[in-house]
C-alpha cells in the first residue's frame, strides 16, 4: 500500500513540475522578443515577478518541492528520482500541443527510451 501511495506522490510531483514549467514558459512567452544584456534583464525580471503565469509556475514548483520532501522520507532516492524523468516526457508532449514546439523523431525516440527506463525502475 505504501509503495502505491509513494508512486502517487511521485506522479503528483511530476504533474506539479510539468505544470510549473509550462506555466513559466507561457508567462515568459508573453514578453515577446527581448535582447539579452545586463541593462534589459532587470526590467524583464520585474515583469516576470508580477506575471500571474510565472507566479503560478513558481507556486507549482513550491508545492512540488513539498511533495518531494514527503517522497524522500518514504522512498529510496535511487527509486524515486529516476521516475521524475516522466516530467520530460509530459513536458515535451504538452509543449508540442500547447506551444506548437517541434518534437523531432530523435526527441520522440529519446522520450520512448525514457518511458522504457521508467517502466523498468517502477517494477523494481
Amino acid at each position: 500500500m505504501v509503495k502505491y501511495l509513494v508512486l502517487a506522490l511521485i506522479f503528483l510531483d511530476v504533474i506539479l513540475n510539468v505544470a510549473g514549467q509550462l506555466s513559466l514558459k507561457y508567462g515568459m512567452s508573453q514578453f515577446g522578443n527581448f535582447s539579452l544584456s545586463l541593462s534589459t534583464l532587470p526590467p524583464v525580471f520585474l515583469k516576470a515577478a508580477t506575471n500571474l503565469n510565472v507566479l503560478l509556475g513558481l507556486v507549482c514548483y513550491g508545492l512540488g518541492f513539498l511533495v518531494w520532501l514527503i517522497v524522500l522520507a518514504k522512498a529510496e532516492v535511487s527509486y524515486a528520482y529516476p521516475l521524475i524523468s516522466l516530467g520530460y516526457v509530459f513536458t515535451a508532449i504538452l509543449a508540442r500541443v500547447m506551444f506548437g514546439e517541434s518534437v523531432s523523431f530523435t526527441r520522440m525516440a529519446g522520450i520512448l527510451v525514457t518511458c522504457v527506463g521508467v517502466f523498468l525502475i517502477a517494477r523494481s
